[in-house]
């Protein structure tokens, strides 16, 4: 049965001088609003009192009309509202134990977005114009909107790059994949993305890995560079743009393998592993890092969940690599130096696929 959702598409424009300008003084605005309400914020909840955000926005009001802070006027006062509005949500959830307290954002790390609301911005014909600004985005429109759709809200960012980006959130209608007989279970890995359990191999890129020596040599010149000379801001600016190649690529190759396999089983299997934990290992942090397993089950989860199929996660204790999945009989040890190993049993098995063999018959087990 097809549902309604809400869904952001992302697309890069490329903004005339004067909206560049308008937008940075946006950014920053949005970024010193944030802060002041935080401070303000933090030193209440020290006297043991909360702040609403009926409370922030009359400090806005009042920000504004200050002769210190009398420039916040000069542009869109949607973007300021809702970065109180994301304080507020960020604070119920540190509230409700979901988070830790919120940071400052800093000028410097913080990725620079600002969002307009409906009222912030016209919609015709396909041309999107923001407030304050008279002439609309020149949008590169990489995959059309779902036909009659009408944005609710706005995002506009820069990256560390310097590009551009716009994220349009409509509603549209996901009709779920018609049913398969197929499951699968998955098998993560360094050398082999993931591994299967038909017995197939995905390859890992390595994009991380291809471009290290791009990497190297422009983190070098950067090094070289006095701080604060324009130079060394042309420098940091060749580093972010390796980084986000090797990033557009990765998450590119993702998309691919997760929609090929939510499209043609019904059930996923995977385990519940902690990155987090796995990153501490020196000797593999980079290796991992440049896998993204996290971002693979991330969209296997929202993939899933839209087209209808199912995601099982296997319990991160479950002994996958040293069950025999012929005979079901445990080994006592199972170090990563060992990719393929015999059982009493007879069966000769592939460390991977084994693992894929039994997370599939855990998966199906649990669901």
């Amino acid at each position: 049965m097809a549902r309604i959702v809400k869904r952001a598409y992302t697309y890069r424009f490329y903004p005339t001088s004067g909206q560049a300008d308008e937008l940075v003084r946006t950014f920053g605005c949005v970024r010193l609003v944030y802060n002041k309400a935080l401070e303000e914020r933090t030193r209440a909840y020290a006297e043991g009192r909360r702040v609403s955000y009926g409370e922030s926005s009359a400090m806005l009001t009042g920000w504004k009309c200050s002769d210190a802070l009398g420039f916040l006027s000069a542009v869109s006062s949607v973007p300021l509202q809702q970065a109180l509005r994301h304080l507020q949500a960020a604070f119920a959830n540190f509230f409700a134990k979901r988070a830790k307290y919120p940071v400052f954002k800093s000028r410097k790390k913080a990725r620079a977005p600002a969002e307009y609301t409906r009222s912030a911005f016209r919609w015709r014909e396909g041309r999107l114009t923001l407030a304050k600004m008279d002439a609309p985005l020149a949008i590169v429109w990489s995959r059309p909107l779902p036909e009659g759709a009408e944005p609710s809200t706005v995002t506009v960012s820069r990256d560390a790059a310097g590009r551009w980006f716009v994220s349009i959130l409509v509603e549209n209608e996901i009709i779920p994949l018609p049913p398969v007989a197929a499951s699968v279970g998955v098998d993560v890995g360094i050398a082999a993305l993931v591994t299967l359990s038909t017995g197939e191999k995905i390859a890992n890129p390595g994009h991380g890995r291809r471009e290290r020596r791009r990497l190297a040599g422009a983190q070098r010149a950067l090094a070289r560079k006095a701080k604060g000379s324009a130079n060394r801001g042309k420098a940091r600016l060749r580093v972010a743009r390796v980084y986000a190649r090797i990033a557009d690529r990765r998450r590119d190759y993702l998309h691919k393998v997760t929609t090929r396999l939510v499209r043609e089983n019904q059930a996923v299997a995977v385990e519940d592993l902690a990155v987090r934990n796995l990153v501490k290992n020196g000797k593999l942090a980079n290796a991992i890092s440049d896998a993204s397993w996290r971002e693979l089950r991330s969209m296997l989860e929202y993939k899933a969940q839209g087209y209808g199929r199912t995601l099982v996660v296997v319990d991160r204790w479950f002994p996958s690599s040293k069950l025999c999945s012929a005979c079901g009989t445990r080994q006592e040890a199972m170090p990563l130096s060992v990719r393929a190993w015999e059982c009493a049993c007879g069966v000769v098995h592939d460390r991977d696929v084994n693992a894929a063999k039994n997370v599939l018959a855990a998966g199906l087990a649990e669901s």
